[in-house]
């Protein structure tokens, strides 16, 4: 298997990222495994190198299927989220990306949601999320239907370099 490196994560400008991703179907699992594994693997190069980066959605890698891997204290892989339950209360975060690492979007996102998704063994999960997960998840989501949190600044002011 070959490892799967930072270069390799499309960036800001590449069209792919503002393409809609499709569902994925159970059968696909065992031809998914190893780009899902990359995936993870592209997490922990991603944060080696910038000190950032907890989970990246499939649309980064040019994969355009609905799939989240999160790379926390465990690894999880979402196939086919959805959001529900999402909170009229909002808060304001500057978000940072993989496919414009040096740049960061202040952004409105909720306070809390549900997400349900499926695992790899294809079980329902059902998680209450909050504060920095939500608005993780909540990031990573957007890419899956091609939306960048360019997209969604709150002003022509909402944009700045990492130091």
């Amino acid at each position: 298997m070959n490892k799967m490196a930072i270069k390799d994560i499309l960036l800001l400008g590449n069209p792919l990222l503002n393409e809609k991703s499709e569902p994925v179907l159970q059968e696909e699992i065992p031809a998914l495994l190893p780009k899902i594994e990359l995936m993870f693997e592209t997490v922990l190069d991603f944060r080696n190198k910038y000190g950032a980066g907890r989970a990246i959605a499939a649309p980064q890698i040019g994969l355009l299927k609905r799939i989240i891997c999160l790379n926390t204290d465990k690894r999880v892989a979402m196939i086919n989220p959805e959001l529900t339950d999402l909170s009229n209360e909002m808060f304001e975060v500057w978000d940072d990306c993989m496919s414009f690492p040096n740049l960061l979007v202040k952004v409105m996102r909720h306070k809390t949601l549900t997400i349900s998704f499926y695992d790899l063994d294809w079980n329902r999960q059902i998680w209450h999320l909050e504060d920095d997960m939500a608005e993780l998840i909540q990031h990573e989501y957007d890419h899956l239907d091609g939306i960048l949190a360019t997209q969604k600044a709150i002003d022509n002011q909402s944009f700045r370099w990492r130091p």
